[in-house]
C-alpha cells in the first residue's frame, strides 16, 4: 500500500495561520494547566452573555473545600449564579458610578461584584464547577481576571494574583483565572 501526497497551494498558505492559532491557544491555556482554580474556557466574545464556569481542581493540602468566592471585574454585568445542591449561594452588590437603562427600560444602579458558594464539602480528591451567567464588556483584546478565593476546612487558596504588564500568569503562584475577550 502506498501513500500519495497531494500538494495544494492553499493548504500550504493555511498551515502557518493554523500553527499561529494553535500556539496562541496553547499560550492562553498554559497558565490554566498549572493553576487549580481555572475557567472552563480561555476566550469569549466581547459584549456577549457568557456562562462563566470556575473549576476547582483540589482542596487545601488534603482538606475539603467549603467555600468558593468569585470576584467579577469592573464592566462585567449580570452576575446571576447557578445554584448547586448542597451549597448556599450569596451575592454581594456594589453601586455603579454611572447607572444605565437596560434593554427593558429598567434603571440599573448596582451590579453583582462577588458570588460566594458555601457548603459542600468538596473532597480534595474531587473537582467541581461553579457557574455564573454574566454580560461581558465590549472590550475586544482585553483579558479579564476573575479573582477566586477557595476556603477549606483547614486553610485556603487565594487565586487572586494579577500579572504585571509583560508578566505571564504562569509565572505567578496563584494567578486569578483569565478570560480573553474576542471581537464579534
Amino acid at each position: 500500500m502506498s501513500t500519495q501526497i497531494i500538494s495544494r497551494p492553499h493548504a500550504r498558505r493555511a498551515a502557518p495561520v493554523l500553527g499561529a492559532i494553535l500556539v496562541l491557544a496553547a499560550l492562553a491555556t498554559a497558565p490554566q494547566a498549572r493553576a487549580h482554580a481555572v475557567l472552563d474556557t480561555a476566550t469569549a466574545t466581547a459584549g456577549s452573555y457568557h456562562k462563566l464556569v470556575v473549576r476547582i481542581g483540589h482542596g487545601c493540602k488534603g482538606s475539603p473545600t467549603v467555600e468558593v468566592s468569585v470576584g467579577l471585574p469592573d464592566g462585567v454585568g449580570g452576575g446571576k449564579p447557578q445554584p448547586k445542591a448542597g451549597w448556599q449561594v450569596a451575592t454581594t452588590k456594589e453601586k455603579l458610578a454611572e447607572p444605565f437603562r437596560d434593554g427593558h427600560g429598567v434603571l440599573v444602579t448596582d451590579r453583582v461584584a462577588h458570588v460566594t458558594w458555601t457548603g459542600g464539602p468538596l473532597d480534595d480528591a474531587h473537582f467541581d464547577e461553579f457557574a455564573i451567567s454574566v454580560r461581558l464588556p465590549n472590550r475586544p483584546g482585553e483579558t479579564l481576571r476573575f479573582p477566586v478565593v477557595q476556603r477549606c476546612q483547614t486553610g485556603e487558596h487565594r487565586w487572586v494574583e494579577m500579572p504585571a504588564p509583560g508578566q505571564r500568569p504562569g509565572e505567578l503562584k496563584e494567578p486569578a483565572p483569565g478570560l480573553m475577550l474576542l471581537p464579534r
